[in-house]
């Protein structure tokens, strides 16, 4: 569980280069938190708005995820009452953009319990991570005892030589590797159909759930880990 304090109340999924899977990782983490009986808010900061498109695929009748659209600006109401989050609604989990400036690190990380940094498997991406964890620590002022910033290695193919080289990175961090999720079409089918992991049948995400149920464990996540939907589609709890 996250530094023992149980569930976090505001996830930052970040990395400035884009195509790192912020979004895949955010889209996820609102879904499986909704269908473990939380009421989780994604906020979306990008302007290309993809956690928001989304969610609007989302089957109605999917356990709620509260919607924020905090790319779009409006002239009839306040930043503040745009982005408010209802008091029901947790945890935040807010969807970066690319291209961040590290001096906007600061404000962005600020108020954060989690800081999740998903990172590809190319010499360009583990470059940019380096980077990006460079800045949380010497910019946004976030210090590695603190336990908040976690890495994610994503779209990882076993045993090719970049994935390889991408896990002797992470390793060489003193930042916490908290899960390494599959290249697999399943989040493709996610993204496609506005659900997350946990609501895919069960035998087509079987390989892909102990990664997830690591993570959310490692955000405070109390409810027994699910196994995924049944052949019938409905989501099924196992005891651990």
């Amino acid at each position: 569980m996250f530094g023992g304090k149980g569930l976090v109340k505001r996830i930052i999924v970040l990395n400035p280069k884009g195509g790192s899977g912020k979004t895949t990782l955010a889209t996820n983490l609102a879904a499986n938190f909704a269908v473990e009986g939380y009421h989780p808010a994604l906020m979306d900061l990008d302007p290309q708005g993809s956690s928001m498109r989304w969610l609007k695929k989302r089957p109605k009748d999917h356990a709620a995820v509260h919607g924020i659209a905090g790319f779009e600006r409006s002239v009839a109401v306040t930043r503040s009452w745009q982005l408010r989050v209802p008091s029901n609604c947790a945890p935040l989990i807010i969807d970066t953009p690319a291209a961040l400036d590290s001096q906007e690190l600061p404000e962005m990380t600020r108020g954060a319990d989690a800081i999740l940094v998903p990172v590809m498997p190319s010499d360009i991406d583990i470059h940019a991570a380096a980077k990006c964890i460079a800045d949380l620590l010497l910019i946004a002022k976030i210090r590695r005892t603190d336990g908040r910033i976690g890495i994610v290695a994503n779209r990882v193919r076993g045993n090719t030589l970049v994935s390889q080289s991408l896990m002797r990175f992470l390793r060489s961090l003193d930042i916490p590797l908290i899960a390494t999720l599959r290249d697999s079409q399943n989040y493709v089918r996610c993204a496609e159909s506005g659900r997350g992991l946990y609501e895919l049948p069960k035998w087509q995400a079987r390989q892909d759930l102990d990664a997830w149920q690591d993570l959310m464990r490692w955000l405070g996540a109390s409810q027994p880990p699910l196994r995924g939907a049944d052949q019938n589609g409905l989501v099924t709890h196992t005891p651990i």
